[in-house]
């Protein structure tokens, strides 16, 4: 699943935890490279399992200046179970196309991922209390894609995905909370932090939840 340069950068802009890896060869990364990427050459990805964060909901960004080499790193890394694990689209070159600057020299050794206290988190007792009882002064945003969102949706959300976001403020109403949410949290975040600047109030759900087809849902938290 590829990631935009333009989400890479609001993680950076919001100060978000995330934990961005450098797969080139060192020498390579060293000439220039995304400010706090951490060297992990692809050659050497296989046997790296134990340098990457014990928690799963990281979110992880693989970056390279080959596509196929990106792709292959995040095939290897899905398999250790990160639900939050992209790679960068069009590499380090579409970082730099779009005016972002890249550093030279030493990159970091070890991934360090630090999760921060998430200001406008809501509990999961009073998410489902919203979502059982439906209040009136409640609107429950589903910021995942579309075609997630078909699977099962909970009654009586709007599906807008994070992405539509900021094309489509219009449609979300300023005299209600917004509860947003998606399937791991990552998504939920960053849609909260759209809808504060814009004036919205707003909260988010920061944890995994999954919907079936009738809206029965299930909410758990690693």
């Amino acid at each position: 699943m590829a990631s935009t340069v333009a989400s890479l950068k609001e993680y950076m802009d919001k100060d978000i935890p995330y934990v961005l890896v450098d797969i080139r060869p060192l020498a390579e990364a060293k000439k220039e490279h995304i400010k706090g990427a951490v060297s992990v050459p692809l050659k050497g990805l296989e046997k790296s399992k134990d340098r990457f964060p014990a928690d799963k909901k990281a979110p992880i960004i693989i970056y390279c200046d080959v596509t196929k080499l990106s792709e292959e790193a995040f095939i290897i890394a899905r398999k250790w179970g990160y639900s939050n694990l992209t790679y960068l689209a069009g590499g380090i070159e579409a970082w730099k196309k779009a005016g972002n600057p890249v550093v030279s020299g030493d990159l970091a050794a070890t991934i360090v991922y630090v999760p921060k206290p998430r200001p406008g988190e809501i509990s999961i007792e009073e998410f489902k209390q919203i979502a059982e009882t439906k209040p009136a002064d409640k609107f429950i945003l589903d910021v995942r894609d579309v075609d997630e969102a078909s699977s099962g949706m909970l009654v009586g959300a709007r599906n807008i995905p994070a992405k539509d976001i900021s094309s489509k403020l219009s449609e979300i109403p300023k005299d209600k909370e917004i509860i947003a949410h998606c399937i791991t949290g990552v998504r939920a975040e960053m849609a909260y932090h759209m809808l504060k600047e814009s004036g919205h109030k707003v909260r988010f759900l920061n944890a995994d939840i999954k919907i079936d087809k009738d809206g029965k849902y299930e909410i758990t938290r690693e």
